[in-house]
């Protein structure tokens, strides 16, 4: 069919209309191509004329700032402070002895040092940086910085390294950081490539450890042009990383620093606990070490003056350490007791000073005996008959029952390093442990915290609050994370009575003020402050001689946990005192102090003392070294 002459016209129309927009198209692509092409041959040619020759492109990581560590308070813990260091690349360096003698003349390297770093050069892949020299004077990185052109893979740089400003007061808590061993990286199923970076610092131990994820950050990156000598000429491009995230502990930097003050020379811990959030307020393990130290490199002298210290400055007893927590464990017999229904809150038990079981003679540490005694009195005394009958009345799976519930025998999540489980003995654990039955010997042990049973200061803080709250308090270390509060979730009831909660709590108030009480002595005179406790030997050895007629690594432990202010309980404390014999002399005086010091929120008055001891705290507190010597006079104008 012949199409018309005006059909004809229209189709042509269209196909020139589209020609014209398809050659429109090609033409304009065509000049962006044109463009782009003009742009990377004239504008960028420099550029891409050195990604040609890969060598003469580098990429390099950049370390990220490590996060922050801060005190309740936000006083710094643990920062960063500027490390001037010199890295040198084999790839780069071509004659690596002739360099490194070049770098002997300018900063001070031994020979010792020199075949070391070979060694760690030759063992590395040539791309890698290793580090020559840390922590350098500005003027010998200045001399490195001039001569750099005739120094070929040489790269002076500016970094960050950790910094404890603190010291020894936060040692054990913190850890430290230390450069990133082979070791280490065998422990990582897929390390991160930052952790390859020469001298890069990774957490050894403590917070600095647990948190790593938290504090390390992410790396960033450079591009740099390299010459064929080697020498970095310019910077082509930078992404910075991430830093890390800041922390704030729980703790409280003063109490800190008086609780390892007031513990002296001692080898001893101790522990405080906000008894309503579970805070730690201070956590501290005598003596204690520099962890810069650690940081920077410590000499073999220096360590072996810490390892071969019989008081173990590196041990941190706090949260690592288990004893047996002698009369201090009494209470949780008294509770389960009572639970069980095999004595009631009146009913007394005779003790004459002993008992008989299984041709065995087992004492109570008063000889006499205490006569008929009842709950609260048997606290107040500490007599150990009283436990010896009522354990075997309720059996060791109860006991150890309850100390699970008042949080010994189990382990507490915190981040630190070596947190210990401790041990709440049962019939099955002795069996799986040791192939053997439990006997009713046994039971008597434990039930004056003896035989198996093993608790770290931490343990016994928490016991000491849950008691004094009535609820199931879980300690505390992390307060928030760059600045977001880490939640509290309500601790919930220990679903033990009130009633007997409430014995046990008079008790442990007997003990302190009580006309017999076993640590009438270090009782607080403020009635606002008053406070509750109880004492506790741990044996060290099973022959009956008195502690001064022994070494000290034989002599007993002294224990002591407390709570206040005992009408309306704030914190807990515990503290041990390694071999310092009796609790009463050696650690509840320790334990007042530094209790009374979180209730005044500095150093109390005196007049919180009874008067005959009020000279004696005036001159030790004028003694004491403290981070915040003012609380002094604030505590002497409130006296």
């Amino acid at each position: 069919m012949r199409r018309s002459q005006k059909q004809a016209l229209e189709s042509r129309s269209t196909l020139t209309r589209r020609g014209l927009m398809l050659g429109g198209a090609q033409a304009a692509i065509i000049a962006v191509l044109g463009l782009r092409m003009r742009k990377m041959q004239l504008e960028q040619a420099d550029e891409y004329r050195l990604l040609a020759d890969g060598n003469s492109v580098k990429i390099r990581l950049i370390p990220p700032a490590r996060g922050l560590i801060h005190d309740r308070n936000g006083v710094l813990l643990a920062g960063n402070e500027q490390n001037y260091r010199v890295t040198i690349t084999r790839e780069d360096a071509g004659d690596v002895q002739k360099v490194l003698d070049d770098l002997r003349r300018l900063i001070p390297m031994t020979d010792a040092d020199a075949e070391d770093l070979l060694a760690d050069i030759k063992r590395r892949p040539p791309s890698a940086p290793v580090t020559v020299a840390d922590r350098l004077s500005w003027e010998e990185f200045s001399r490195v910085a001039v001569n750099a052109p005739a120094l070929p893979g040489v790269t002076p740089e500016v970094g960050l390294s950790r910094a404890y400003p603190r010291g020894p007061d936060f040692a054990h808590i913190l850890g430290y950081v230390g450069p990133v061993s082979d070791y280490d990286l065998s422990q990582i199923a897929n390390p991160d490539p930052l952790l390859r970076i020469p001298k890069f610092q990774l957490g050894k131990l403590g917070v600095e450890a647990k948190m790593e994820d938290d504090l390390r950050g992410r790396a960033g990156q450079r591009r740099v042009e390299v010459n064929s000598a080697g020498r970095e000429m310019r910077e082509l491009g930078r992404q910075e990383g991430e830093p890390g995230s800041n922390l704030q502990l729980t703790i409280d930097y003063r109490l800190q620093n008086y609780a390892l003050a007031r513990l002296g020379d001692e080898s001893a811990a101790a522990v405080v606990l906000d008894v309503q959030t579970g805070d730690i307020m201070a956590i501290s393990s005598a003596p204690s070490f520099d962890p810069n130290l650690f940081v920077r490199g410590i000499s073999n002298a220096n360590y072996k003056i810490l390892t071969e210290d019989d008081h173990r400055p590196l041990a941190d007893k706090s949260v690592q350490g288990l004893y047996p927590p002698g009369s201090t464990f009494k209470m949780v017999t008294a509770l389960a007791a009572l639970e069980a229904g095999v004595i009631g809150p009146e009913e007394t038990v005779y003790c004459p000073g002993h008992i008989e079981m299984g041709g065995r003679r087992f004492h109570c540490w008063k000889r006499s005996g205490h006569g008929r005694v009842n709950v609260i009195q048997s606290l107040e005394q500490s007599c150990d008959v009283f436990y010896y009958e009522v354990a075997q009345k309720v059996g060791i799976d109860k006991i150890a029952e309850m100390a699970h519930r008042l949080g010994v025998g189990v382990r507490h999540d915190l981040p630190m390093s070596a947190v210990a489980e401790g041990v709440a003995p049962t019939k099955a654990w002795k069996q799986e442990r040791y192939g053997k039955d439990w006997r009713i010997g046994d039971t008597i042990n434990a039930s004056i915290g003896q035989g198996y049973v093993l608790a770290s200061p931490l343990h016994l803080a928490v016991m000491a609050a849950r008691i004094a709250s009535g609820r199931a308090v879980v300690p505390r270390l992390i307060r928030s994370r760059d600045g977001v509060e880490t939640p509290i979730a309500e601790a919930p009831p220990l679903d033990i009575s009130p009633g007997m909660l409430d014995q046990v709590r008079r008790g442990m108030n007997a003990v302190m003020n009580g006309s017999h009480g076993t640590a009438r002595g270090s009782r607080i005179a403020a009635s606002e402050w008053k406070m509750a406790g109880k004492t506790g030997t741990s044996q060290v050895r099973s022959a009956v001689v008195n502690n001064k007629d022994v070494p000290w690594e034989q002599r007993d432990h002294a224990l002591f946990v407390a709570y206040a202010p005992y009408d309306n309980p704030r914190y807990a404390i515990s503290l041990i005192v390694e071999h310092g014999g009796g609790g009463s002399a050696a650690a509840a005086p320790i334990a007042r102090d530094i209790l009374l010091f979180a209730l005044a929120d500095g150093l109390p008055p005196l007049s919180a003392y009874p008067e005959n001891q009020r000279g004696t705290i005036r001159t030790r507190q004028e003694e004491m070294d403290l981070v915040d010597p003012a609380t002094v006079g604030t505590a002497q104008s409130r006296a």
